[in-house]
């Protein structure tokens, strides 16, 4: 009996001590440090558990942030025009069919289409001023904010500026909460970030994610290092804050990729030092003035880096100079590959936009460049950006502004649109974008008077009455477009 007694006792130990080493094995008992002991040779248990990180606190900064965040409403109206007959396609112009098509555009009864829309924004100053995004009010008749406490406040615009999508409004209240402003500069990627806004109208919604990348370029995006991040950021998020783990907004959330129209997991957001530079020229002077040089600039890649003997891709290639432009009075030709300015780097053609517009107009600026296998040191004095890409709505629409941003053309330019002058239309909006100009269009004339600068066509404007007719050439065509101002 005895002997049957110890037979199942030593079973009974075998057994448990198969388990005890497979709950080790498995990490079932990595928290007891006897367990770890025995189950690991010394030194061994230490290495087997991980260390702890801990989560980030979200919930204290949305009770700190969150009521300087607001959302924002806007109304107004879309005067109608011109519209083409049901499912009419849309058309290259130089499509051998546009001009059979062309035809069966109508003129639609002269009237007003009322439109609404939502956005956010946040509060940077305690007596009213608040930052949003320029396509959240741009052309708004009427612009409402929100506060979390329910309080609602009549915005007025005090500028727009369309290049960097930043716009500053200002509401009539005092001692106010305002957020805390941080240094995109000094983010990291794989940083922890956070969102709030109002997502289709869903006021306060938070979401989280991490800092994607940094100094994204973005198509017609020329002036603007975006913040790349993987934030959930969805129709009525923009204009809202990016906040870092402390607390600080690094970014206003602006564009997102997608296929849908919804989130796909691609958003981006406007440092935030780039927009407290716009809001402070727009709050000081009705406008932003932008550094300009007046050269076409394009990216290198491996084949052409060697090609000017480059060790690899890095700098701003310059394609073309405009005559009489600043980098043509300094000196700078076609060829020439921009590698510093004012002594930072560009590691690519996209740094450099952002450089130039952040110069004074009138200031000097150097820059180095490689031309034949040489580098050179070059002064040049910085032009001015024409005006009509910043637009400064603090008058009213019809004082000869036709919200259109355009340059000079180039000597190639000209030879293969086969005409003696003209300005390139490089953005619309405003009166110009309700009738029909787009990007890409050339501007010959205003009210008969042909046009070679941006200075001429800002003074004509000036001067026009309510209408005004554009000479317009698309497509190898012309035609006039009439604008009306008020």
């Amino acid at each position: 009996m005895k002997s049957q007694e110890l037979v199942i006792s030593l079973k009974r130990t075998a057994i448990a001590t198969a388990l005890m080493g497979s709950l080790a094995a498995y990490g079932y008992l990595a928290h007891s440090p006897q367990a770890s002991a025995q189950a690991f040779p010394s030194g061994a248990a230490e290495a087997a558990v991980p260390a702890k990180t801990a989560l980030p606190d979200f919930a204290t900064i949305v009770a700190q942030q969150g009521p300087a965040v607001v959302n924002i409403s806007v109304s107004g109206t879309l005067k109608t025009g011109m519209a083409r007959v049901p499912g009419m396609p849309q058309m290259d112009p130089n499509d051998p069919f546009y001009e059979f098509f062309r035809h069966f555009q109508m003129p639609l009864p002269q009237g007003r289409v009322p439109t609404h829309g939502e956005g956010s924004g946040f509060i940077v100053s305690s007596d009213g001023i608040v930052l949003t995004n320029a396509h959240v009010v741009d052309d708004a008749d009427q612009v409402t904010v929100k506060l979390t406490d329910k309080r609602e406040f009549k915005a007025k615009v005090v500028g727009v500026d369309k290049p960097t999508d930043v716009a500053v409004l200002k509401i009539e209240a005092k001692n106010l909460p305002v957020v805390k402003i941080g240094d995109p500069q000094s983010t990291r990627v794989g940083e922890w970030v956070l969102a709030i806004g109002s997502p289709f109208g869903f006021e306060n919604s938070v979401t989280a994610g991490i800092v994607s990348a940094k100094s994204r370029s973005l198509p017609d995006e020329n002036y603007v290092p975006f913040l790349q991040t993987d934030v959930a950021i969805n129709p009525g998020n923009s204009g809202g804050p990016l906040f870092n783990l402390n607390g600080q907004v690094i970014g206003i959330n602006s564009q997102i990729y997608s296929r849908s129209g919804g989130y796909q997991g691609l958003s981006f957001a406007i440092p935030i030092d780039v927009a407290m530079k716009v809001e402070r020229q727009l709050l000081d002077h009705g406008k932003v003035s932008r550094g300009r040089l007046g050269v076409m600039i394009q990216e290198l890649n491996q084949p052409l880096a060697e090609s000017f003997g480059l060790p690899k891709p890095e700098g701003a290639l310059v394609s073309s100079v405009e005559k009489s432009s600043p980098a043509a009075k300094a000196g700078i030709e076609a060829g020439d590959v921009i590698l510093k300015f004012n002594g930072k780097p560009i590691a690519r053609s996209a740094d450099l936009p952002p450089l130039v517009a952040g110069v004074a107009p009138g200031s000097s600026a150097n820059v180095e460049l490689l031309r034949n296998g040489k580098t050179q040191a070059l002064t040049i004095n910085v032009g001015e950006v024409p005006a009509g890409l910043a637009k400064n709505q603090t008058g009213s629409q019809n004082k000869g502004k036709l919200g259109l941003a355009v340059r000079s053309l180039t000597d190639e330019e000209r030879r293969q649109l086969g005409v003696v002058d003209g300005l390139l239309v490089e953005d619309a909006s405003g009166p110009a974008e309700r009738a029909g100009i787009q990007r890409g269009d050339v501007v010959l004339a205003l009210n008969g008077e042909k046009l070679s600068s941006p200075e001429q066509l800002q003074k004509l404007s000036q001067k026009a009455g309510k209408h005004v007719a554009l000479l317009v050439q698309r497509g190898g065509q012309t035609l006039f477009v009439p604008l009306t101002l008020g």
